[in-house]
């Protein structure tokens, strides 16, 4: 089995996979939670499942882009794990597994389906997100970039392609991309079991981060806030 930690957005997600699927999960949409919530998600499924760390096979986490915090968070927890049962720690980008949790029901009838286009978004700050375009074979027609969405964004995708936006980021894009033939799927959460098909393609190729120096994919760099109210002691 693979235990998968998803901590890049607000929601708090663990699952186990094997081969065949998903065999357990537990996750919380409850905002700021991953710190109280990770290691006992993880250690309830664990139980579960009455299986040890050491028995895993891999150790899967959400490497980002994403919520800074959110990202320390179950980075830190995964290499703790990883490297304390030693077992294979896998990073994978988050909007990858996006992809794969979107498309797992997707309904391809059609060329024009298999010409559709793939935008996992995540929120970023105003009307900034994180995303990637991918093709329906999970090909990547646009690296991951940090990008303030406006009305010219994606003009240079033909207008015979659709293009599917999804995630937390595009709900505040959608009355701003002004561009036909464009989809938009509401309450689209991100999920640790999403990590199942990239996460054994990693475990295949032996694609392992070393737990020594993996560091979360920030993507640009932490900018701390200054307190608007001063506090006079």
């Amino acid at each position: 089995m693979i235990l998968c930690v998803e901590t890049a957005t607000p929601v708090c997600s663990v699952a186990l996979t094997n081969r065949s699927g998903i065999v357990a999960k537990r996750e919380s949409t409850e905002e700021r939670s991953h710190a109280t919530q990770l290691t006992v998600f993880i250690g309830e499924l664990l139980a579960s499942e009455k299986i040890k760390v050491s028995n895993l096979e891999a150790v899967a986490v959400s490497k980002g882009p994403g919520s800074y915090t959110g990202l320390r968070i179950g980075v830190s927890v995964a290499k703790g794990l990883a490297y304390g049962a030693s077992v294979p720690l896998i990073g994978i980008e988050t909007t990858r597994s996006m992809f794969f949790g979107l498309i797992k029901d997707f309904n391809y009838q059609n060329k024009a389906d298999m010409d559709t286009l793939f935008c996992p978004m995540l929120d970023a700050r105003r009307m900034e997100v994180y995303y990637c375009l991918y093709n329906a074979t999970g090909g990547i027609i646009r690296d991951i970039s940090a990008e303030v969405i406006d009305a010219e964004s994606f003009k240079d995708i033909p207008l015979s392609t659709r293009i599917v936006f999804f995630g937390n980021g595009a709900a505040k894009c959608k009355d701003v991309i002004n561009r036909q033939n464009s989809v938009f799927i509401d309450d689209f959460n991100a999920s640790a079991s999403f990590m199942h098909l990239p996460a054994y393609e990693a475990l295949d190729k032996h694609k392992f981060e070393d737990v020594a120096y993996f560091e979360p994919f920030y993507l640009k760099d932490f900018i701390a806030t200054v307190p608007k109210k001063k506090i006079i002691g």
